[in-house]
């Protein structure tokens, strides 16, 4: 699955706003401490919001959510398109050349960039009121892919089941998929929740993460 795939199946923007945010609070209850593999940032600039995945290997994704739409980006460090893997450490020709100018301060973004040039091999946009996920005209090589599918799969799945089985493969051990589908379905974290997750961090300590996502948070009734 490439770009072109994934701009297929790739959820409308509110949907996949509450997939990130589901991601970021099971990252936070299953990790014991940061740095976490997703996160999500209600507050990262002014009316915006950052959506993220660093898996500590090289590969990242961000989801900028802002007034004028959507922006992602993905970046597979294997993948031949990565701008690492040419010697003139330029952009693999296509991926960005049509983003729309509200989007141009995210290419240029600081926190996105490897070495002066952003550090993507996959970029989909959505500008507000459009119907669809739009992408640069990328002819991708034979010998290689650009990382969408490896990137973006549990953002395209989107089911709590799919998470669970890679949660307990990446952990390495039992994850609760009640508990799992309760935080899809945005229910508020409590400490209840939080002990079916086997959570590796107390309630008062995920209060930060859980504050920082903007998600709910009740306690037990006494």
């Amino acid at each position: 699955m490439s770009v072109h795939d994934v701009a297929r199946v790739l959820p409308d923007p509110a949907t996949l706003r509450d997939r990130c945010r589901a991601l970021a609070v099971l990252d936070a209850a299953l990790v014991s401490s940061p740095p976490f593999t997703y996160r999500f940032d209600a507050r990262w600039g002014p009316g915006q919001e950052l959506a993220s995945m660093d898996n500590g290997a090289g590969d990242q994704w961000s989801i900028v959510f802002a007034a004028a739409g959507v922006f992602v980006r993905g970046f597979d460090h294997e993948s031949p398109l990565s701008p690492a893997g040419n010697d003139s450490g330029e952009l693999w020709p296509g991926l960005v050349d049509t983003v729309p100018e509200a989007f141009a301060a995210c290419v240029r973004e600081p926190a996105f960039s490897l070495d002066g040039t952003l550090a993507a091999t996959v970029c989909l946009w959505r500008e507000i009121g459009d119907d669809r996920w739009r992408h640069g005209d990328v002819a991708l090589p034979a010998d290689g892919d650009d990382g969408a599918d490896f990137l973006f799969g549990l953002l395209t799945d989107g089911t709590p089941e799919a998470y669970r089985d890679w949660a307990e493969g990446y952990y390495g051990r039992p994850v609760d998929l009640h508990a799992v589908r309760e935080v899809f379905a945005l229910r508020p974290v409590t400490p209840d929740l939080l002990r079916r997750l086997d959570a590796r961090q107390a309630p008062e300590e995920l209060a930060g993460e859980l504050a920082r996502i903007g998600y709910p948070v009740r306690q037990d009734p006494a």
